[in-house]
């Protein structure tokens, strides 16, 4: 392995997985809660319910788009100039901005909350590229799993906590000294935004990078020029590796759907007619069950190994999936909530370790930009085929059905990648 040895400490470890615990906050108050929420009653009010949904596939397809072709350059120019964290942190404040940025919209400007929700979410996108890379940074191979596995379980508990404060602003906004719902919500974006930049400074302050064996150090303009050929050398390179671009190609199918779950469930929810209270409290028990459940597949993913972990993560989300077109209570979505906070993080935690053990540690943020690119541009997909078939359908059940496909592809593919030895 080319490139400077980083000898990892437990502290190192800890401020890692505490990203998780930052940028967690934006992905349930924000992407996965409020957002729609606030989107289809403040911003979007008047439209009709399909064409609501079909703009909020819309806005997410939009992000992963703009992600899926930026990643795998951004990658290889932050591995050939030894800049991972600080290309992680333009992203970070890019997203911070963007969801302080949502707080000054107002009532029935839909574009302008789409314009920028996407930016926050690019934000979101763009700063776990390096994130994700920097796992090779802080733990070694064997602990890959347990290590990924404790940023999820704290991104889920961090995340879960502050959606509680945000949702107890919400319901009580008269207890923290706010006007009304609209007020509340517009301070949980705000708090969200703080949260996300507070949390991360662990990561700033005590992550060390690997550097490069030969840091490109001539400027900008040459750093770009050169990190566009090693761009197509590690594209090269991952045509020749077949536990890679195997692993990929089926992650680029399952992850689709895991992703088109949690960005479309709320929106799910309330076409079938859940109140507000009722989709809300199914977000807290999802978060509060992720976090020992991702901690379990980390320890299952060491005894049984990470492959067979995710296959039975993928199993779980297709009978979450058939029930879920049937479900027509809100007892029913809490069942299932719960069923998929067993298998989210283990899902996620896992395919990011796994792919850590496949790929050249001295290349990490270049293969984990193709990692993102494909699993963004696979969320380009589900999304708008959940909004499409409702829409042509008529039937929001018929859409969620879809996805069904894509776990199903990604399975079998994933059945197929070698185990490494």
């Amino acid at each position: 392995m080319s490139g400077t040895t980083i000898v990892s400490t437990p502290r190192q470890r800890w401020a890692w997985a505490f990203y998780d615990w930052a940028n967690s906050a934006f992905i349930t108050t924000v992407m996965v809660a409020f957002f729609p929420i606030f989107f289809r009653k403040y911003w979007a009010e008047g439209l009709p319910s399909e064409e609501i949904t079909l703009h909020l596939g819309t806005a997410n397809a939009l992000a992963s788009l703009s992600i899926m072709l930026l990643a795998p350059f951004l990658g290889t120019v932050a591995d050939q100039g030894g800049i991972k964290k600080p290309m992680m942190a333009v992203f970070v404040a890019l997203g911070v901005s963007a969801t302080l940025g949502l707080t000054l919209v107002g009532e029935s400007q839909w574009q302008w909350a789409m314009f920028g929700f996407v930016l926050a979410v690019v934000g979101f996108l763009g700063a776990n590229i390096f994130y994700d890379s920097l796992l090779v940074d802080v733990a070694q191979e064997k602990d890959f799993n347990r290590v990924s596995a404790l940023g999820y379980g704290l991104g889920y508990l961090g995340g879960g906590l502050l959606f509680a404060l945000c949702v107890a602003l919400t319901l009580k906004p008269e207890w923290f000294g706010l006007a009304d719902r609209t007020a509340a919500v517009r301070w949980s974006f705000a708090v969200t935004a703080v949260w996300w930049a507070v949390f991360s400074i662990p990561l700033w302050l005590w992550v060390r990078e690997r550097a490069p064996a030969q840091a490109v150090r001539p400027g900008f303009i040459a750093l770009l020029r050169q990190s566009f050929g090693q761009l197509i050398n590690t594209f090269r390179h991952i045509r020749q590796l077949r536990m890679v671009w195997l692993f990929l190609l089926a992650y680029w199918f399952y992850i689709d759907g895991v992703d088109t779950v949690i960005l479309m469930s709320v929106d799910y929810g309330k076409a079938l007619g859940f109140a507000d209270d009722s989709l809300i409290t199914a977000l807290l028990i999802t978060q509060f069950i992720a976090f020992p459940a991702a901690l379990a597949f980390g320890w299952l993913g060491n005894r049984i190994g990470a492959k067979r972990g995710i296959l039975t993560g993928l199993a779980g989300y297709v009978l979450i999936t058939l029930v879920a077109v049937r479900m027509d209570s809100a007892q029913d979505f809490y069942l299932l909530a719960g069923s998929v906070g067993l298998v989210q993080g283990g899902v996620q935690a896992l395919s990011r370790s796994l792919y850590a053990s496949l790929i050249p540690q001295d290349q990490a943020a270049e293969f984990f930009g193709f990692y993102n690119m494909l699993g963004k541009f696979a969320a380009i997909l589900g999304p708008l085929l959940v909004g499409w078939v409702g829409v042509l359908t008529g039937s929001p059940r018929m859409g969620l059905l879809a996805v069904l496909i894509l776990f199903g592809l990604g399975a079998l593919l994933l059945w197929k990648v070698p185990e490494k030895v």
